[in-house]
């Protein structure tokens, strides 16, 4: 099993990152592979609706050939779970993870093939002050049309920081990824093994 992150802010190994760092150690202990992608620097070009990915038998988009058709939508079409994650830039996403979301969820439902449906999906926000909860939405948006299955956590998939590395110092955010891994790398096994018994007991809200 293999769960892929992308990273959406235009800043390298910040908040957003350390976020989804957390999730990820939960991951990795049930064995489950890990790939963390980042999109600062790379081109991400929002969707131009040239239909191209119509007429295209595989699900990919190639109308515009940048970092999202190459690597982005491939990979996660290949991947069991998803992770998007982003800061709040004006109550929402970034640009960068617009793009992503835009061309990966049209190019995904093309065909009569929905590529991304049942994967297991998660959002994560990195936050200053307000705006989390839009931006997440968006994200989820994505994760719903899509016929995916969402993770939740034990609050909103949230850290609250501004400066890099300010993140960690939110217990509760840091708490709610760990939580939010284990659920995630719960429902890939399950959905792996469908046959093995339900826990009697479920986890303790914290």
């Amino acid at each position: 099993m293999k769960v892929v992150a992308f990273i959406g802010s235009a800043r390298k190994d910040g908040n957003t990152k350390a976020l989804v760092r957390h999730v990820f150690e939960e991951l990795e202990a049930e064995g489950i592979e890990c790939e963390l992608i980042e999109l600062a620097g790379k081109r991400c070009h929002g969707c131009t609706a040239c239909m191209k990915c119509a007429e295209t038998p595989d699900g990919s988009c190639s109308g515009i050939r940048d970092f999202i058709s190459e690597e982005c939508i491939p990979k996660a079409q290949a991947a069991d779970g998803i992770i998007i994650a982003s800061p709040v830039y004006f109550a929402d996403v970034t640009a960068e993870t617009k793009a992503l979301i835009d061309r990966l969820g049209y190019a995904s439902g093309q065909g009569g093939n929905n590529r991304l449906a049942r994967k297991v999906g998660a959002g994560v926000i990195a936050v200053r002050r307000a705006g989390a909860i839009h931006a997440l939405d968006t994200i989820n948006h994505l994760f719903l049309i899509r016929e995916m299955l969402i993770v939740g956590s034990s609050y909103w998939n949230i850290g609250i920081g501004r400066t890099p590395g300010e993140v960690q110092h939110d217990e509760e955010g840091v708490r709610t990824m760990h939580t939010l891994g284990r659920n995630m790398a719960w429902a890939l096994q399950r959905l792996a093994t469908p046959d093995v018994p339900e826990e009697e007991d479920l986890p303790a809200y914290s």
